[in-house]
């Protein structure tokens, strides 16, 4: 449906760049748009199918899309060949003000109509499909009419548009609202229809003093991630694309590798790294990150 390969991806990073070449099994590429010049594509990014992930939209904003972030997503995707560009379910933005980080829209019939209306403002620009994530959401509003699962429930029979599933999100969701991360995934895929998932998003989250969980994208994915990966795809009639995101701290080689086959074996795919003895993984230099968009995604 949205023509992200089957298999195990990972956000391109240019501090892992040189890492991923020399990863054969990897099925895909996603890269934050905001990081990218659709003048100057990376020849590493090109070496494998490509994923466009938006971070400043903001379709969450009452004032509309700004054209110009949409004319970028769209630059993006022709210079990459992407089959799909993701954005969030969230605003950045709000009367001209920039937040600089995803906050969440409150979950009432009036933030799913401008959502509508932005995600379709947003589609005939682009060539491609738009899928859209749940985003980590540190609070809920106060006036929510619906919980999660009802609000993209809604929003899918309005739009049509394929979710990005982020597992990590999911967990640290559930958990910080002390709910059972499994008992919210069976409750969001029991109202989708079969093929809504366009992939699924896997990463690292770390506790803070309060004991609340920030999806942080530079910790190890914790094995109760990858076992809500796990029964996630057992939901489904065919195990999704999914990729890693690692956004900073990034590992040696050989643990960025181990990580993948890890997640590959939670979604039950082939192992990318074809890790061994002679898999020669254990080398590779991992520099220091690039600014690479908003936030956590």
């Amino acid at each position: 449906m949205t023509g992200v390969p089957g298999g195990t991806g990972v956000g391109w990073r240019s501090g892992i760049a040189a890492v991923l070449d020399d990863v054969d099994g990897l099925a895909f590429h996603e890269v934050v748009a905001e990081s990218l010049h659709p003048d100057a594509v990376p020849a590493s990014l090109l070496r494998r199918p490509v994923v466009v992930h938006g971070v400043r939209l903001s379709p969450g904003s009452p004032e509309g899309v700004d054209p110009g972030r949409v004319a970028h997503l769209a630059a993006c995707a022709a210079a990459t060949g992407a089959a799909l560009v993701s954005e969030h379910i969230a605003f950045t933005r709000a009367g001209g003000v920039e937040a600089g980080h995803l906050l969440p829209l409150p979950r009432t019939r009036e933030a799913l109509d401008v959502l509508v209306a932005n995600v379709a403002a947003t589609r005939p620009e682009l060539d491609v499909p738009l899928a859209l994530e749940p985003i980590a959401a540190l609070f809920d509003w106060p006036d929510d009419e619906f919980d999660e699962a009802e609000f993209l429930h809604r929003l899918h029979d309005r739009t049509g548009a394929p979710l990005l599933l982020d597992i990590a999100n999911t967990y640290v969701n559930a958990r910080n609202r002390g709910r059972d991360p499994r008992a919210d995934v069976d409750a969001l895929l029991t109202g989708l229809p079969p093929g809504a998932v366009a992939y699924c998003h896997v990463a690292g989250h770390a506790a803070d003093a309060t004991g609340l969980l920030h999806d942080t994208h530079t910790d190890p994915v914790p094995d109760a991630v990858l076992a809500l990966l796990t029964h996630t795809v057992a939901q489904l009639p065919v195990p999704p694309p999914v990729m890693l995101e690692r956004d900073g701290r990034y590992p040696p080689a050989a643990e960025l590798c181990a990580e993948l086959d890890a997640v590959a074996a939670a979604a039950g795919h082939a192992s990318p790294c074809r890790t061994g003895a002679d898999s020669g993984h254990g080398a590779g230099t991992v520099t220091a990150p690039a600014a690479d968009g908003t936030g956590t995604t």
